[in-house]
């Protein structure tokens, strides 16, 4: 055996026992950072600009980041509120989606990730271009509701409203940006949540 094959075969020896190591760790700890992404992991509510309604986050705690909410919360007074704070609804459902950021499919998230605790958006969303509006109800339904490039379009109403929500349409027809995830909610879960926007 020459020299080359001596330190080859070291070499492997201790990647085998490094491998060795990680993998016992692994079965000895099963709480340890080995499982943060399993199957749960991906179905946490919450989302990159923070943490849902679980404390931490990439961004730090509360919800979203930039908005600075420093308590993260844990209590909802309605279903509509529990779906904008946690995109699950009260019966523990994860509301399915389709388009909006990247971070949505990987780490969940919900209306407030992007629109803030106020319903008035305009902060720019991370890894997408779109700029999210201002989703209070009485600016969506007044008259003078203005498009991103100033534009005005026409006013929503209650169900055009959840056209909005669910396949992602203007009450023109026109489609709304693709950084807004379609929500593919009940009527029900619909209905609360426009309620929710009165009270934004």
């Amino acid at each position: 055996m020459d020299k080359f094959e001596r330190y080859f075969f070291a070499f492997l020896g201790l990647v085998v026992i490094i491998l060795l190591v990680i993998v016992l760790n692994m079965l000895n700890n099963p709480t340890s950072g080995y499982t943060t992404y399993g199957p749960d992991y991906y179905n946490m509510p919450g989302g990159m600009m923070g943490s849902g309604y679980s404390q931490g986050g990439m961004m730090g705690s509360g919800y979203v980041y930039p908005y600075g909410v420093e308590d993260f919360k844990n209590e909802f007074d309605s279903n509509g509120e529990t779906i904008y704070y946690t995109g699950y609804n009260e019966s523990g459902q994860k509301i399915p989606i389709s388009y909006g950021p990247n971070w949505l499919y990987v780490h969940g998230g919900s209306c407030v990730n992007c629109h803030g605790v106020s319903g008035k958006g305009g902060v720019p969303i991370m890894m997408a271009y779109a700029i999210p509006a201002d989703i209070t109800y009485d600016s969506l339904t007044s008259e003078e509701h203005e498009m991103e490039e100033g534009e005005e379009h026409e006013s929503y109403t209650d169900e055009t409203i959840k056209i909005a929500i669910r396949d992602g349409l203007e009450p023109s027809g026109d489609e709304l940006d693709l950084a807004m995830p379609r929500w593919h909610m009940s009527d029900e879960d619909l209905d609360d949540i426009v309620e929710y926007l009165k009270v934004l």
